[in-house]
């Protein structure tokens, strides 16, 4: 039986990465996905080649103060009810400390995207699911939101500290009325990203220092969140689970 049948799920940050693992995990679960993608259309139209039922997609412009709520709002006019929301979508953007008008731009963005429309998404959420017995919401952090990001990215990890902050009050002050919240703090996933940054350097480079000498897949996160979406391990609320393949280890 699958663990998701009946369950609809919103998924930030749908079709690309991360994202479309988790919509193909989500669908094979038998969840009904609502996906949100920012500018590319033709990412958001090959999911939907791949997925033809039982996903719909929105775009929305989560950089744009009231592109969460335009979200929200377009996807409850798709389904009575939302049992799931996963923050998945996020941005890595330099803040240079030489360059002011980078670092004023970049701060801003990275707190936009990485933190603030994620939790204005988590305040609608909690307001849906409180009238409707429940729910759960689970935050992608990062590796970076325990031990910081490198120098050209500190809003990036401070962004990414503050939703596991954000998580753990929601599990401790919503867990009465049956909200669960989890995050997820992943290190080097195999994206297009890191697929870059190997080119650049070589495969050995990368994976010397990894124990597992190799890049998470992003299957292996988008597992963990068809895990915590089912409701099988409620009392797990409020924790941070890492994907690092034993990378960084707390």
């Amino acid at each position: 039986m699958h663990s998701l049948t009946g369950k609809t799920v919103l998924v930030t940050g749908a079709t690309k990465g991360i994202g479309s693992e988790i919509v193909k995990a989500l669908h094979d679960e038998g969840a009904n996905i609502i996906g949100h993608y920012g500018r590319d259309r033709l990412s958001a139209e090959k999911m939907l080649a791949r997925f033809p039922e039982r996903l719909q997609l929105i775009q929305s412009d989560l950089a744009q103060t009231e592109g969460a709520n335009q979200l929200w709002q377009q996807a409850l006019t798709l389904t009575d009810t939302l049992d799931v929301l996963v923050n998945n979508a996020g941005i890595y953007v330099a803040t240079p400390l030489q360059d002011p008008a980078a670092w004023d731009s970049g701060w801003q963005l990275n707190l936009q995207v990485n933190l603030k429309a994620p939790a204005d998404l988590c305040r609608l959420a909690i307001h849906h699911f409180t009238q409707r017995g429940g729910g759960i919401i689970i935050n992608m952090a990062s590796r970076s939101s325990h031990r910081g990001d490198g120098p050209e990215h500190l809003a990036y990890g401070a962004a990414k500290g503050g939703l596991l902050a954000l998580t753990k009050g929601i599990a401790r002050g919503y867990g009465c009325q049956n909200v669960l919240a989890y995050a997820l703090a992943p290190g080097w996933v195999r994206t297009a990203m890191a697929e870059e940054h190997i080119a650049s350097v070589g495969e050995e480079a990368v994976t010397a220092d990894l124990p597992l000498r190799e890049v998470t897949p992003p299957s292996d996160v988008a597992a963990m969140i068809t895990f915590l979406a089912s409701g099988k391990c409620r009392h797990a609320t409020g924790s941070t689970i890492d994907i690092t393949g034993a990378d960084y280890v707390r």
